[in-house]
């Protein structure tokens, strides 16, 4: 579950830099290429820079990925400043004019339009901007494709009421306005459909069926050549067991087989969570040990203000305690507990604070470091960095 580069540097960093995030870059460049190797190579692959937009994971990224999505103008200024020459596609609803300025200035190759007022907006902005260029747009869809398809997800941003794309109809006329007299030279490329997170292989290949058939009439219908569709990412992380993972050639060879007998089709996935969770750690010691109405608390160095993702999924964040070999520098007994249940919190005043309940330790003393798994994406990006303004963590790229 921890690397041994990993357990190394939490074992060996002084105490004033911890909390630390901790990043092993070979292990991410491994698990990127594995994925890149078990799919199609007519599939494309797009990072999801939400997800975690630190400079040394994009750039890790650069020699697997075709391309970078990004879901605002910080986000695109961002990339494009690290990784100038690299595709990116544009997304996200809620777009602001000068964010679709900015994009149609910096050569976006997709724009992923969420509405049909934002396609009538974006086809009046090209013809001020780059009026003798082509802008290249995938309409985002809302597809109902049952129950059954998306069950087991752990968010959903499709198949029910949503700010997420828009209904099949408004697709029909999105197409006949942008595929019209007036549309400039903003093209409809294809389809974008990121519909749920949290599934696995083969309901993200039911999925992608689905998704498939409906762009595939789509494109034969109105004419649209050599067609693309973006089937999202959403793959699954399981917390519950850091060493499961995502069946990504079982992924693979199913979409090999979706797309057989269509050469001309491009099909891009843009996975976030799945590429980078696995191969980033967040370290930190025990400050203090207790006993409250018969059940055992540890409060640690940071709190869920560095880590949001315990709290914000509700759940117990996987970890490995890494010994201190610090000798103990006071006179009275070190504080430890042994083979009992054990609550992981924060330094935070709100008992949310919780990184993990009920874990089942062995020997646990204070001073002893705490490294939490699957720390790589959604962590510290999304985290409320200031409140209580307890220092930063330490950052490392290894």
């Amino acid at each position: 579950m921890i690397t041994p580069a990993v357990r190394t540097r939490v074992a060996d960093l002084d105490s004033a830099e911890l909390p630390a995030y901790i990043h092993d870059t070979t292990h991410l460049r491994a698990h990127a290429a594995s994925v890149r190797a078990a799919l199609p190579a007519r599939v494309e692959l797009y990072y999801a820079a939400k997800a975690n937009p630190a400079p040394e994971i994009l750039t890790a990224l650069a020699g697997d990925v075709n391309g970078y999505e990004v879901s605002s103008g910080g986000e695109l200024a961002h990339v494009r400043a690290h990784l100038p020459t690299m595709p990116v596609a544009f997304g996200g609803p809620g777009k602001t004019v000068d964010e679709l300025t900015a994009a149609l200035h910096l050569d976006v190759g997709r724009f992923h339009v969420e509405s049909p007022y934002e396609a009538r907006r974006l086809v009046a902005l090209a013809a001020r901007t780059r009026p003798d260029q082509d802008v290249d747009v995938l309409l985002r869809v809302n597809l109902p494709l049952g129950p059954d398809v998306l069950r087991g997800a752990a968010l959903t941003m499709g198949g029910d009421p949503g700010p997420f794309g828009m209904d099949p109809d408004d697709v029909e006329s999105c197409l006949h306005v942008l595929r019209g007299p007036d549309a400039g030279r903003v093209r409809v490329r294809g389809i974008h459909a990121h519909l749920a997170s949290g599934l696995d292989a083969d309901r993200q290949l039911a999925l992608a069926e689905g998704v498939l058939a409906w762009a595939r009439d789509i494109a034969d219908r109105h004419g649209i050549t050599r067609p693309e569709v973006n089937i999202g990412g959403g793959m699954a992380v399981d917390y519950t067991n850091p060493a499961a993972r995502f069946d990504w050639a079982r992924f693979g060879a199913g979409l090999d087989r979706l797309v057989a007998d269509r050469p001309d089709l491009t099909v891009r996935i843009e996975p976030g969570r799945a590429l980078t969770a696995y191969s980033g750690w967040y370290a930190t010691e025990v400050l203090d040990l207790k006993h409250s109405r018969g059940r055992a608390f540890a409060v640690l160095r940071g709190g869920t203000h560095h880590l949001r993702t315990p709290a914000a999924r509700g759940h117990d964040q996987p970890c490995v305690v890494v010994p201190t070999t610090s000798p103990w520098p006071h006179s009275w007994p070190r504080p430890e507990i042994h083979h009992t249940q054990v609550t992981l919190t924060g330094q935070l005043c709100t008992p949310k604070d919780v990184f993990a309940r009920d874990r089942v330790i062995t020997e646990l003393r204070v001073g002893d470091r705490i490294a939490f798994a699957l720390a790589g994406a959604y962590a510290w990006n999304i985290s409320h960095h200031d409140f209580l303004m307890h220092p930063h963590p330490t950052f490392h790229y290894l």
